[in-house]
């Protein structure tokens, strides 16, 4: 059974995890808008039971801006830059006869339709790269690990009080095994370096 539109709206579904369970922001209170918005989004989707998450404090932590790639016998990005902040990642087994990737899709629409968010990559299928290394050598999550005609990445930039790195990957390995990675970076106002 679908959820109506309406449910499925970013603000509505704020609103009501708000009202519901009281939960306080996860960044300061001071931060709006975006990087709140879709972190508590995928928190309150009914559909969707935490696997795993993590908060912790990253200096030079790799932000992928292009497929994985192997190049001389070692497993690299096309592009990508290193950032330091505080790293928030979650990892979701989606449930209920929704898929990964049509609970990303959801999110990327509502991502362009947003002035704050900028788009930095996306890649569909096998154009990402080794579902494994994603999964082992990226994430550390081997849940993810999937087919990779089946996997999507995306990364944006979210501004606003603060700059924040948003990271979404899916991955599926059966019908009913379809995992949602989300990671939230905000980034330290020291300058970023690209590699």
């Amino acid at each position: 059974m679908k959820l109506p539109n309406v449910l499925r709206s970013p603000r509505v579904v704020l609103c009501l995890l708000i009202i519901l369970s009281g939960m306080p922001p996860l960044f300061a209170a001071t931060d709006e808008g975006p990087a709140n918005d879709y972190l508590s989004r995928l928190l309150s989707f009914p559909h969707a039971v935490e696997v795993s998450s993590f908060h912790r404090d990253v200096i030079g932590h790799e932000v992928p801006l292009g497929a994985l790639k192997k190049v001389r016998g070692e497993w690299r990005f096309k592009n990508s830059e290193r950032l330091s902040g505080l790293l928030i990642g979650y990892t979701w087994q989606i449930q209920d006869g929704f898929t990964a990737s049509e609970v990303m899709i959801d999110m990327q629409d509502d991502l362009a339709a947003d002035p704050a968010a900028e788009k930095l990559f996306n890649c569909v299928g096998r154009a990402c790269g080794h579902s494994a290394q994603w999964a082992n050598r990226v994430f550390r999550e081997r849940v993810l690990y999937g087919r990779e005609d089946m996997q999507r990445y995306s990364i944006y930039r979210l501004s606003g009080d603060a700059e924040y790195r948003l990271l979404l990957y899916s991955a599926a390995r059966t019908e009913d095994r379809q995992y949602l990675h989300m990671e939230l970076l905000r980034v330290e106002k020291e300058a970023s370096k690209k590699s």
